[in-house]
């Protein structure tokens, strides 16, 4: 017979002493939230620890993240490859056991939390897929997309405004199976949260259209074990089991305190806990009775058994959807596709049409080319569809109300809860989700940018409006740091094209790519299109390339560097620095994220060392730029907010006419000249 309490205590002296042996961590919610996972993860948890990634696992998610030795505990005791010695090097240095539980570092991990209320946000974009899927793939007899999401939260979670715009879209969409256990313990760093957090989360949950189980004894092993029984029965609302619950629960002196939250108890009160919980044993000592009670190997690989015979007679029956269903849960393109002949024929489409249109309007002709051989693509818009361009032709409007189909989603004014829900869709497996916002609300959705990037995943966040350009909504909506604050975000991978054709590219690599994030940025106003040779086509995939040179050799006397709209701006200075022979080579640079990525010698090539004036123009912040121009060079950007006003008198305004730049750029040449 299983000892429950046993087991609960074990997850919460295993907790406290990899947090003492760290002298760093967070011990109180693992020792508030052991019974919980003890029943979630032994009883009910649809889970293969010799198989983390079957397909049709239950999704667990720790978004008080700051708790993960609870997580580690579980994965350890359950059975996972996480030895005991991973959890003594809790947070050191290459651990497999890091402060804040990470993708891809630690199995079983399903998705980087730490950042409050960003692993519920993935976790409604993870229940979202899971309902997607069961309704495109599921027949009739063959249900073999149906798991669960489970969530646990802290009083911070729901404090975030993340939280809030997305567990109002789950209530919407009716994820009814969506679980989410809330640590209700009233503590937090700063002390007892009355005082700062006292709203009423039953009618909040409730008027969000959830099913709210409230106050159960976080302690009591049964009702935590029923409450998630009711909670699995209800089929359309998602649910919220409040669980009222003591941090640090077992210390004597440091139970429900702020004490116990973000700080080891140190080594007497660890000696009083293990007195207070009747537990002899030395640290990281675990009986091998409670491993074997614990052990969920063999139910779980009984469990993936059974679906995998479900899934042998699904797949003879319906061999295409079987085929499909795994390759898109792997993030895989098709056998049958040759993606570098795919945007290889994208390119000559756009260059056959030579249009002169917003790169808006050429990402949604890019959109409807490449979801022709992506059935997976998910797109969306933060209430901004008509204006984004983010909805393509084929696309069919989620229908929530009936069978749960379709491929396009308006997330509402929910810019930072779309973005979080589109890592959650990725993680999940099945879908290549995109969405789109004006750039400027970026700043809104930064953390879930930087989460994308830190997890190594691929989603798309479209960005639309991308400059001065965007006129008479003036400053509030000009975006002129965003280029910069984007590109600085490591293996954020960020795309301003000038064009069509490199629209068509940009979507291309970001659609190709499974190990980044990408940015694209399209712009508002018409934009010309560019004719260039094909060695320069076959170039703008590097990120850099050169559109225009007058000179074979190596001796460039001027480089000029510009991206998206300003390319117009540039070639007009080329061909007036042409007439006064120079040799000169102006470069469109698209993406400096993957250009600052290509070999030395092709950087070299496309911004000679020996050029004596280099000339960068964007309507954005200048600094980033002078790493390109260096510190002597010209750059001509935005050092200020905008104005408002119809958009090309803001351009004039701001010097972004040629006339402008072209005095600028004399200037320069007069003051090298003079000083020779």
């Amino acid at each position: 017979m299983v000892d429950y309490t046993l087991l609960a205590n074990a997850v919460r002296i295993l907790s406290a002493d990899a947090v003492e042996k760290a002298k760093s961590g967070h011990p109180g919610m693992p020792m508030g939230m052991a019974e919980i996972g003890t029943i979630l993860w032994t009883k009910h948890l649809r889970h293969n620890p010799l198989n983390p990634s079957w397909v049709n696992r239950d999704r667990f998610i720790l978004s008080n993240g700051h708790g993960s030795m609870l997580h580690y505990s579980l994965l350890h005791l359950t059975g996972y490859a996480l030895g005991i010695e991973d959890i003594k090097q809790f947070r050191q240095l290459g651990s497999k056991t890091p402060g804040h539980p990470e993708y891809g570092y630690t199995v079983g991990v399903e998705t980087t939390t730490g950042p409050l209320g960003q692993g519920l946000a993935n976790a409604v974009g993870m229940a979202l897929a899971e309902k997607l899927l069961g309704s495109e793939f599921n027949q009739d007899g063959f249900t073999v997309i149906d798991h669960y999401t489970y969530v646990c939260v802290g009083d911070g979670c729901l404090m975030e405004g993340v939280s809030y715009e997305t567990c109002s879209l789950a209530g919407t969409l009716k994820l009814g199976k969506l679980i989410v256990f809330y640590d209700d313990n009233g503590i937090s760093i700063d002390g007892e949260i009355k005082d700062w957090f006292s709203e009423d989360v039953v009618k909040r949950f409730s008027a969000c259209k959830w099913h709210v189980i409230d106050n159960i004894d976080g302690h009591d092993l049964s009702a935590i074990d029923q409450a998630i029984i009711e909670a699995k029965q209800e089929k359309i609302r998602p649910t919220i089991i409040i669980c009222k619950t003591q941090i640090g629960r077992g210390s004597p002196n440091k139970a429900g305190k702020e004490d116990s939250h973000g700080a080891p108890l140190g080594d007497a009160e660890i000696d009083l806990v293990r007195k207070e919980l009747n537990w002899s044993l030395l640290p990281f000592d675990i009986p091998q009775d409670i491993y074997t009670q614990f052990d969920c190997k063999v139910i779980g690989k009984q469990m993936e058994n059974e679906w995998n015979e479900l899934f042998a007679r699904y797949t003879v029956k319906h061999p295409n959807l079987a085929s499909e269903l795994l390759r898109r849960n792997r993030h895989e393109v098709s056998e049958s596709l040759d993606w570098g002949k795919i945007i290889a024929a994208g390119i000559r489409l756009a260059e056959d049409k030579k249009e002169t249109i917003a790169t808006r309007t050429a990402s949604q002709k890019a959109i409807e080319y490449y979801a022709q051989v992506m059935p997976e693509l998910f797109g969306g818009s933060a209430d901004l569809t008509e204006s984004n361009l983010t909805r393509w032709g084929a696309a069919q409007t989620l229908d929530h109300t009936n069978n749960f189909t379709g491929n396009y989603l308006s997330y509402g004014v929910r810019e930072f809860g779309m973005s979080a829900m589109l890592n959650g869709m990725y993680l999940h497996g099945g879908f290549r989700p995109f969405a789109g916002t004006f750039l400027t609300f970026s700043d809104y959705a930064r953390n879930a940018l930087r989460m994308a990037s830190l997890m190594k995943i691929a989603p798309i966040f479209v960005y639309t409006h991308d400059s001065i350009g965007l006129g008479e909504d003036g400053p509030t909506h000009q975006p002129v740091e965003h280029f910069a604050t984007l590109r600085l975000i490591p293996n954020m991978c960020v795309w301003r094209p000038c064009d069509t054709v490199e629209t068509m590219v940009a979507w291309g690599t970001a659609l190709s790519q499974t190990d980044a994030p990408t940015s694209l940025i399209f712009s508002r106003q018409n934009l010309k299109y560019m004719e260039r040779d094909q060695a320069s086509v076959a170039n703008i995939q590097r990120g850099g390339y050169i559109l225009r040179k007058n000179v074979e050799s190596n001796l460039v006397d001027m480089v000029i560097i510009a991206t998206g709209s300003e390319v117009e701006l540039a070639l007009g200075v080329y061909d007036k620095m042409v007439t006064q022979g120079l040799h000169v080579q102006l470069v469109s640079m698209p993406s400096t994220s993957i250009f600052d990525k290509q070999s030395l010698d092709y950087k070299i090539q496309v911004l000679p060392k020996n050029s004596k004036y280099r000339i960068a123009i964007e309507a954005g912040v200048s600094d980033i730029w002078y790493k390109y121009v260096g510190l002597d060079g010209l750059v001509i950007g935005m050092d200020s907010f905008g104005e408002s006003a119809p958009g090309k008198n803001v351009f004039t305004h701001f010097g972004f006419t040629l006339e402008s730049i072209l005095t600028k750029v004399e200037n320069l040449l007069n003051v090298r000249n003079n000083k020779e």
